[in-house]
């Protein structure tokens, strides 16, 4: 029986455990990396409102990115404070949010019982269900080269995908393809509300804002992951994988340039194509 060593350092995220099995044709046993996976509930001026299972790292900018993408607050303003604590059954996010975003957020009474990757979990009606973001109003355009380079490069910055093999990405790129912000978790919409709080709450370069840049993702593009986007102002979206139907009206109605299939120099182009300009360039420059 072979023995291995734990080969990475500790990323957040991550845990150590024992795991045997085959490699090569001969049985091992050895310690290594699994992508933790925590029931994270949001709870706004004293009231629960969702549960989420998610990876237990970057929380407050889970917290900021969901709350603004699900349309509870309408800025990062209007969260006045975020209170994290953790027990046995897992974590609580207790936000202080505006009298009057609570009061609508009542009225909705949307409760929600979240799957790793679930989309619209314990909505109560359709017109919940899909909600059309804002159309947008940038005619901004990029280049297929920038969109193939910030891809090719995520990879690297992706350390808890790195250990565990286990989590997807969601990064906000310059117009020229340079990773400004990426943030992992287990769940591609989370990975994404992350991404969105944390370009609020860590900031961009001087002088910039989302809608200059693009988003790109690890994962395939459905309905929400468009909805979410959007309601950040950013108008491109790059997926690795594919995407939905209602992904591709919805991008078209709101004004996003929606990208699936992006690996290497590859990429498709669903909605808004006049926005990207798809001539092959090196990918280096």
């Amino acid at each position: 029986m072979q023995m291995y060593e734990l080969p990475y350092l500790p990323v957040a995220g991550a845990r150590a455990t024992a795991v045997s099995g085959l490699r090569g044709g001969a049985v091992f046993e050895t310690t290594d990396w699994v992508a933790e996976e925590v029931p994270v509930a949001l709870v706004y001026n004293g009231v629960s409102h969702a549960v989420m299972l998610a990876s237990p790292s970057d929380l407050e900018d889970f917290a900021v990115g969901f709350s603004c993408s699900e349309g509870i607050v309408d800025s990062p303003a209007q969260i006045y404070d975020i209170e994290l604590s953790e027990t046995a059954q897992g974590i609580t996010l207790a936000l202080d949010v505006a009298s009057s975003c609570f009061v609508r957020l009542k009225d909705r009474r949307r409760s929600l019982a979240g799957r790793t990757g679930c989309g619209l979990c314990g909505t109560d009606s359709l017109a919940q269900a899909v909600r059309s973001p804002t159309p947008l109003t940038t005619m901004q355009c990029f280049e297929a080269a920038a969109v193939s380079r910030a891809l090719a490069r995520m990879r690297e910055r992706q350390l808890l995908l790195g250990v565990t093999g286990a989590s997807h990405a969601a990064a906000w790129c310059t117009a020229d393809g340079e990773i400004t912000l990426l943030r992992e978790d287990v769940g591609r919409h989370n990975a994404l509300d992350k991404l969105l709080g944390a370009a609020v709450r860590a900031g961009l370069p001087a002088n910039m804002s989302l809608g200059e840049g693009f988003v790109a993702v690890t994962s395939r593009a459905s309905y929400e992951m468009v909805q979410k986007t959007a309601s950040a102002g950013v108008s491109l979206l790059a997926a690795v994988s594919g995407v939905t139907g209602l992904a591709i009206d919805t991008a078209q109605g709101c004004g996003v340039t929606l990208l699936g299939f992006a690996r290497g120099q590859d990429l498709s182009v669903y909605s808004h194509a006049d926005r990207i300009h798809l001539e092959v360039r090196n990918l280096e420059h």
